[in-house]
């Protein structure tokens, strides 16, 4: 069974077993929860598709860390102005593992 499921603005296809990153999640590593956004669930060769997310769906996950990804350098230029202006960023993610889909 796969879900599409949207969580942090992003859709991800899931299956149970698998170990994704997402944008971070409020909650504690080592605690489970719901993610209520399922927006399609295929189990075979049935496929429901929601309108925009289906009722009584939801895909139980596990959060495995809390993370920092690698650091992005933004580096801004203006050319014979005497401009520049260089920063770094680093996005928070959550690794979760997929439990289970709820249908």
């Amino acid at each position: 069974m796969q879900a599409v499921v949207k969580t942090g603005g992003k859709q991800y296809k899931v299956t149970p077993g698998e170990v994704i990153r997402v944008e971070r999640l409020e909650a504690e590593p080592g605690s489970e929860i719901e993610l209520s956004e399922v927006l399609m669930v295929i189990d075979g060769d049935q496929m429901t598709v929601g309108q925009p997310v289906l009722e009584n769906a939801a895909v139980k996950v596990k959060i495995v860390e809390h993370g920092k990804a690698k650091k992005v350098v933004v580096f801004k230029k203006k050319r014979r102005k005497g401009y520049k202006v260089k920063r770094g960023h680093r996005q928070h993610y959550s690794t979760i593992e997929i439990q289970e889909v709820i249908v």
